[in-house]
């Protein structure tokens, strides 16, 4: 096994044992967590009437820092692509200057999901979920963090936060190793759903020093910086992760797309009002890209 995959790997399987209870952080953080995510919600922009607004959620439930890294500059890029500037809510760790709404836990996802659906014409609008963390098979997602506990997200409970809250069109996008388990819960027809592996693959680019994940990179940072449909931009990522990982030596992650039938409509609005010029990348490819000298970075 070479050096890459070997530590990508691990760092998909370390976390199996997370568990799922978050425990208690202490007075002092809650009590800034909560005034943090109170403020960031109060913030966010009314849906206007006739038009076809995205909301978007953005979630780093790992405390390494290249999700915290992704997870913020995503929220600046998916506020641009979606037209969603001011209806947009990054949950992530800080780091430095460049900080965040607001922590993730999975109380403070559900909470915010809650609350944006009740800003929403839930059937003109869109939820535009996106989340990095590490995934474990058969489980779910992992949520760490060193004060707010560990927990997994598993599939039905993920199913129930967009659910529940009475979402109709959703476009979720998983960044995590075996991802692609949450498809058969999430996929319905006015949802689209995209995930950075299958539901027995690991994803690549998560050591801790590094600014994207593979899949951040190629979707998030290249792809969505260029104007094009949503689906074509979701294909020129897998095309360049596969290119990646076949140069590299290591198994592919085989990343999803589930399209419902009646997502074209939406799709379509948000399509139409994107940045009609590219944006040039933010931040350095992944390290585990070096090793490989014919890598289009």
């Amino acid at each position: 096994m070479s050096w890459p995959l070997r530590t990508l790997a691990a760092c998909c399987l370390a976390l199996l044992s997370a568990g799922t209870a978050v425990a208690q952080a202490p007075a002092s953080v809650r009590l800034e967590d909560e005034r943090r995510m109170r403020e960031a919600l109060a913030g966010l922009k009314p849906q206007r009437p006739g038009v076809v607004d995205a909301y978007v959620i953005v979630a780093a439930l790992d405390s390494d820092p290249v999700f915290g890294r992704e997870a913020r500059e995503a929220g600046r890029v998916l506020a641009a692509r979606f037209d969603a500037t001011g209806r947009t809510l990054v949950l992530a760790g800080d780091e430095g200057s460049d900080q965040a709404d607001a922590a993730a836990t999975p109380q403070g996802l559900a909470r915010a999901l809650t609350s944006v659906a009740a800003l929403m014409n839930r059937d003109e609008d869109v939820l535009v979920l996106y989340t990095t963390s590490h995934g474990s098979p058969h489980a779910g997602l992992n949520f760490r963090d060193p004060v707010r506990g560990d927990a997994i997200i598993a599939p039905a409970q993920l199913a129930a936060m967009v659910s529940q809250p009475g979402f109709k069109n959703r476009l979720i996008i998983l960044q995590a190793c075996f991802s692609g388990q949450f498809v058969p819960v999430l996929a319905g027809p006015r949802t689209v759903v995209a995930t950075a592996s299958s539901s027995m693959k690991s994803s690549f680019g998560c050591s801790a020093g590094n600014d994207w994940t593979f899949f951040g990179y190629a979707l998030i940072n290249k792809a969505m910086r260029r104007p094009d449909s949503f689906e074509r931009q979701f294909r020129r990522a897998y095309v360049a992760i596969l290119g990646w990982e076949q140069k590299l030596g290591i198994e592919t992650s085989s990343p999803q797309l589930s399209v419902g039938p009646d997502t074209a409509g939406w799709l379509a609005a948000l399509d139409a009002r994107e940045p009609k010029t590219a944006s040039a990348p933010v931040g350095q490819p992944p390290a585990e890209l070096s090793l490989c000298d014919s890598c289009e970075r």
